[in-house]
């Protein structure tokens, strides 16, 4: 599968966070992630579309890329803070602890003014010599 990108505008108000967990839920079932990663995928899109309405009153755009095993979102912030700073001083810690727990990589990167969010598929090859299968 090529990498196919998907791009939405909503209003950045809360009511709105269960459409982009949806929206995140289907394009990680087309990525042919498993149950548990399309329920991380979920979490940390509610997650970084919360993050992401606290910095605008203004539309708020996510960029989603869907490849194989793959699912990466990108959410647009405004210019109210909170941003890269105040997200590592601890002020958004609950983000930042489900975003570490439910996600493959993040980043808040002030100068694109944008929070990246990646998921990837479990592969069995990551459960490495740790793991032994009876």
């Amino acid at each position: 599968m090529a990498k196919s990108i998907v791009k939405l505008s909503m209003p950045a108000e809360p009511r709105f966070a269960r459409s982009i967990r949806m929206l995140a839920a289907n394009l990680a079932v087309v990525a042919g992630l498993s149950i548990d990663d399309v329920e991380d995928v979920r979490m940390a899109a509610e997650e970084g579309f919360v993050y992401a309405s606290a910095t605008t009153d203004d539309a708020l755009d996510v960029v989603f890329g869907v490849d194989e095993g793959e699912v990466e979102m990108t959410f647009g912030l405004g210019d109210r803070e909170p941003k890269a700073e105040q997200f590592a001083q601890g002020s958004f810690s609950y983000a930042e602890l489900i975003l570490a727990a439910v996600s493959d990589e993040y980043e808040v990167d002030d100068e694109a003014s944008t929070l990246r969010v990646v998921k990837r598929a479990f592969a069995d090859d990551d459960l490495g010599d740790s793991c032994e299968l009876v």
